[in-house]
């Protein structure tokens, strides 16, 4: 299973902090978050994906797999 990890406004839209999918087969990252989106239409909200703690493209072609964790954050703010 992976497991998606929610934060700020994200966690909002969800109405949970984190959730696990399974899958039958590999899933890319892009396939992931379009189910997110179908899900739960983030089409407004602005996050960065992470995956296994390492900021990655949303757009990257990266296969997921089974102990992987995403994590959707919200905008850095600098400081």
């Amino acid at each position: 299973m992976i497991e998606v990890k929610y934060f700020g406004a994200v966690a909002e839209k969800t109405k949970c902090e984190f959730e696990k999918l399974s899958f039958s087969e590999e899933v890319s990252l892009q396939q992931l978050l379009q189910d997110l989106n179908d899900k739960y239409e983030f089409e407004s909200l602005a996050f960065s994906v992470a995956v296994n703690q390492k900021i990655v493209s949303k757009t990257s072609d990266y296969t997921l797999h089974t102990s992987d964790i995403v994590a959707l954050l919200p905008p850095f703010a600098g400081g």
